[in-house]
């Protein structure tokens, strides 16, 4: 939001940030800078001919929530879903003034439009590499929902094809824009702390169910396009939709899910590519014919300079965004160094002494990139061509911590991790090194989008 400052006087500047600050919950010398920050001329807003066409590409709640977002800066002019319900649901959502957007269940045909100028994606996870490289490729820009990958193998190929094509494409790990986790990180970055030693972050536990029953798949919806690279099964309802990241075959779990925003926060805050070790530890192990990614674990990596993270599951009633589970256990990061402790979460910081954060960082501190408005950045960027605050290597990066745990989950064993190359290395590495990639059913596999 733009809080223009002028004419304004100072005193009344200095009460409007304190009364900012107030609701926010954020220190009033953090909100005085927000605001002078904000304090220049307005963009000239579009003309109807500058609003960029939007199509939509997985109709879920999700993306028809970004969709709706997106709607502020351009037209929906297509959707497209494999389930008929669901792209159904979004054309009449995405109806104005009695015209109504382009249905489509291959992606591929949508791609061909030239009035699609922005694609969301918000298709189940194994399917966000293929739809991304697709889109760039095609030309178009791409706000892509998190986790930005499956494997990593496959995100190492999503930056090389972003760069090739000079797309822009922001992932939702919105938390970037976020000034909370921001302020967080800069206090970090700053040494506000002192030496970080540690960064524990809480994620909901995931789903244990199961054995679940097969039954015919619904009408309308195509299930073997659903499945994709993924190996093909008979159907399953709690395959499909919501319930689909409890299963390896599609995601990681509550890692890539909650875990793809936190873990990103982990790591702007250390400010490193990657660790230099992994070792997870299960904690509750899947129920036979269940869901397979792992539900409950504590997962520990450690930094270049000593720092270490620890990713582990609280129980309770928070997997689909919560704020405190059953046990009280919030969703969120804990920061401790030698000098005091902050804990960050949606809609709330708080540190081990108040001064840690009413005290002013001074004028000379590492200042990290701000965005207010996740989806107006991506906007912005897409006119500026410039790269957005969560651009493909920052997800990449971010999302491939997330990676890391699932694999160290999987084989249970510790592993060393070389951030340069992006391999593992030393005892254990060969059989580690089998999961940076998983083999892509035909025809679902990069030669689905050549």
């Amino acid at each position: 939001m733009k809080h223009p400052l002028h004419p304004i006087s100072r005193r009344s500047f200095a009460q409007r940030c304190a009364a900012v600050a107030a609701a926010a919950g954020l220190p009033a010398w953090f909100v005085e800078r927000e605001l002078a920050a904000a304090d220049s001329p307005p963009r000239r807003p579009l003309s109807p001919n500058e609003r960029p066409g939007i199509a939509l590409v997985g109709c879920g709640g999700m993306g028809r929530g970004d969709t709706a977002n997106a709607s502020r800066f351009g037209n929906v002019v297509a959707v497209c879903d494999v389930d008929e319900t669901h792209a159904d649901a979004a054309v009449k959502q995405f109806t104005k003034d009695g015209k109504a957007p382009a249905k489509y269940r291959d992606f591929r045909k949508l791609l061909e439009r030239p009035d699609v100028h922005v694609v969301i994606q918000a298709c189940p996870d194994h399917w966000h590499t293929l739809v991304n490289m697709a889109a760039v490729a095609a030309g178009k820009d791409v706000y892509g929902e998190k986790p930005l990958t499956l494997t990593i193998d496959e995100g190492r190929r999503l930056v090389a094809a972003v760069r090739k094509h000079r797309a822009v494409l922001q992932t939702g790990s919105q938390q970037r824009s976020d000034n909370r986790f921001r302020l967080a990180c800069e206090l970090i970055r700053n040494g506000r702390i002192g030496k970080l030693q540690q960064v524990t972050v809480f994620l909901p536990a995931g789903l244990r169910g199961g054995p679940f029953p097969t039954t015919p798949a619904p009408a309308g919806l195509d299930w073997d396009f659903y499945q994709g690279q993924a190996p093909a099964t008979d159907y399953v309802k709690e395959r499909c939709h919501t319930t689909f990241r409890f299963w390896l075959d599609y995601s990681g779990g509550t890692l890539t899910d909650w875990g793809a925003h936190h873990n990103d926060i982990a790591r702007w805050a250390i400010g490193h590519d990657g660790p230099e070790t992994v070792a997870g530890r299960v904690l509750a192990r899947p129920v036979p014919g269940g869901y397979t990614a792992v539900s409950e674990y504590e997962v520990t990596l450690t930094w270049p300079g000593g720092v270490r993270q620890v990713v582990k599951s609280t129980t309770g009633d928070t997997i689909f965004g919560g704020v405190a589970n059953a046990s009280g256990q919030r969703n969120g990061l804990r920061f401790e160094g030698t000098d005091g402790w902050i804990w960050v979460t949606r809609g709330d910081i708080e540190a081990s002494n108040d001064s840690l954060l009413t005290t002013p960082l001074p004028a000379d501190s590492i200042r990290l990139p701000a965005s207010p408005d996740h989806m107006a950045n991506f906007f912005e960027c897409v006119r500026s061509r410039q790269d957005p605050i969560a651009h493909v290597e920052v997800a990449h990066r971010s999302v491939s911590l997330c990676h890391l745990a699932v694999i160290a989950l999987r084989l249970e064993r510790p592993l060393r991790w070389d951030a340069t190359q992006e391999r593992f290395t030393g005892d254990n590495a060969t059989e580690a090194n089998t999961f940076l990639a998983r083999p892509m059913r035909a025809p679902y596999d990069y030669g689905f989008i050549a």
